[in-house]
């Protein structure tokens, strides 16, 4: 691969190999002296427009636990705010050596953009409403430890779709994986090409999880949300809050998961947390996105190939 920038885009081999890497380097992730040489004297740069806990400071871990460079650019403090260009801000970086981009971007195809006017590898890490690969990938991989194959399940994607990156890219990775995809959630948040997308819209709570193996759950994300779109997040919690009563009707060892940061008691109750036995692998994620950030920094910064460009 020259560059992660979809999983719309990226064939179901390459992703298979990321899994597989990924899987291989979990055991690195659990050692209590988390360091190997594999990228010694490489430099990822982190540029991110928007706030982030887990993904950008996962993508820092799983450089330094493999001994490249991680520089963090603070955009307040940057040329950005100045008034500098995306373009120019990525040519400079180029020009200091960087071996590798991960960029996070409030206008959806900005990844895209920069890859095309640079010569070093892209990692999209969120553009706008378009995706969030390694997030996807990571939900694949914790989809897959617990479940196993991942081709037969049924994956319920509760919430606020129309916002989600993280829905987007689920569903390409899913449904390339041979997954079946439910998008759950009201109508208003409802993307208008939902339909158009390889996966069975409900607007019922209890009808899109019924049997399901997976609920995937998702932030209402109401820093994008134009007003109108909800009575109140007390109404939505009513309706498409994910609770111990409404997974009933989901499979009896249904697998919970959680992109992060959740805000508790509207999209999800306590089985975040494992509450009432239900199996809960939010945790998990976490520790799984450093796994997968090391595969894919390690095929696109040297390290080794999956075969084809994504």
């Amino acid at each position: 691969m020259k560059h992660l920038l979809t999983l719309r885009e990226t064939d179901a081999n390459d992703i298979r190999s990321i899994l597989e890497m990924a899987a291989a380097f979990q055991e690195i992730v659990q050692r209590p002296v988390k360091k190997v040489p594999t990228l010694r004297g490489r430099a990822m740069i982190t540029l991110f427009y928007e706030n982030s806990t887990r993904t950008r400071t996962s993508f820092e871990m799983a450089a330094k636990i493999m001994s490249a460079e991680a520089i963090n650019i603070a955009v307040a403090q940057s040329s950005v705010a100045k008034g500098e260009s995306l373009k120019d801000t990525i040519l400079t970086l180029q020009a200091l050596k960087a071996d590798c981009i991960v960029i996070r971007h409030p206008a959806s195809g900005a990844p895209q953009f920069a890859a095309e006017h640079i010569g070093v590898p892209v990692i999209n890490a969120g553009d706008g409403r378009h995706e969030h690969p390694t997030q996807g990938l990571l939900d694949l991989l914790t989809i897959r430890q617990a479940r196993g194959d991942l081709a037969g399940l049924t994956v319920a994607i509760v919430g606020d779709i129309a916002h989600s990156r993280v829905a987007r890219s689920n569903v390409w990775g899913l449904t390339k994986l041979g997954a079946k995809v439910r998008l759950v959630g009201p109508r208003t948040l409802m993307p208008p090409d939902a339909d158009m997308l390889p996966v069975t819209v409900f607007d019922d709570l209890r009808s899109g999880i019924e049997g399901v193996d997976v609920v995937n759950v998702l932030r209402l994300q109401t820093e994008r949300m134009d007003k109108g779109l909800l009575p109140s997040l007390r109404e939505y919690s009513r309706l498409f809050g994910v609770s111990a009563n409404s997974l009933k009707a989901a499979k009896p060892n249904v697998l919970v998961l959680h992109p992060g940061p959740m805000n508790r008691g509207v999209e999800i109750s306590a089985v975040a947390d494992g509450a009432f036995g239900i199996s809960s692998a939010i945790e998990t994620q976490v520790t799984n996105g450093v796994a997968v950030r090391m595969a894919v920094l390690y095929i696109l910064m040297g390290g080794g190939a999956t075969g084809g460009d994504a």
